[in-house]
């Protein structure tokens, strides 16, 4: 193994960066001038127990200061790359309980993971489209554990007036201190049956598609910014 990638490994490699991430995203938070809708609605549901909260992985970056701790824990799950695993830290910095899900696992040992954590109280949030895409498409996890657990289903995204973009598969928000800012929650109102056909599976693909595309889409406009990705 290559010093660069047993550094990677490193877990105080990891604590370092990640709370410099925390300390940068935090300054972010805080110097940005911030709009909110839909946290009554998810504070509501959060009243009658975990959901699933939904969201692109290019809208991922501010998600962890905006999840309203006082009502209900988030555990956000990612994978075991450096890159996850530095995203868990500042989850964690942030007040979360990030859970890493080894590529290697199935998706029975994914799903009962997944279980525990909504019976310990947690809701879970996922990335529809990561980690490594395509593209604001939704991939099967949320489908699945939306038929796994019953849970309600919320999708969140944020939107900033000074951010940048990387140059990554998915076009990674990138926010920037200062300027204006905007959060939506948005309930999904349709359901996963527990015994969905492939049909049925299509439609809701379809159906949260066209959801998560319509809170990112209002972020957006609430800036009077063009929808992007």
């Amino acid at each position: 193994m290559t010093l660069g990638k047993r550094l990677a490994k490193s877990p105080t490699v990891i604590r370092g960066v990640g709370g410099l991430a925390h300390l940068w995203l935090a300054r972010c938070q805080w110097r940005t001038r911030w709009q909110t809708r839909g946290e009554d609605a998810l504070r509501a549901a959060l009243a009658e127990g975990p959901v699933l909260l939904v969201l692109r992985h290019s809208r991922l970056m501010m998600g962890p200061f905006h999840w309203p701790r006082d009502a209900a824990d988030l555990s956000s799950l990612h994978d075991t790359s450096p890159i996850a695993r530095i995203a868990g830290d500042t989850h964690r910095r942030c007040g979360l309980t990030p859970v890493a899900m080894s590529a290697r696992l199935s998706n029975l040992a994914m799903s009962r993971l997944v279980m525990d954590r909504m019976r310990a109280g947690a809701s879970i949030g996922i990335t529809a489209d990561g980690p490594l895409g395509p593209a604001r498409e939704i991939n099967d996890p949320p489908l699945d554990w939306a038929r796994i657990t019953g849970a309600p289903v919320f999708f969140y995204a944020a939107s900033m007036t000074r951010q940048a973009r990387a140059a990554s598969w998915d076009r990674l928000l990138l926010p920037r201190p200062g300027g204006e800012g905007a959060v939506v929650f948005r309930p999904w109102e349709d359901t996963m049956p527990r015994r969905a056909d492939a049909a049925a599976r299509e439609a809701a693909r379809a159906s949260m598609k066209a959801g998560l595309d319509a809170t990112t889409a209002e972020a957006d406009a609430m800036l009077g910014l063009a929808p992007g990705p």
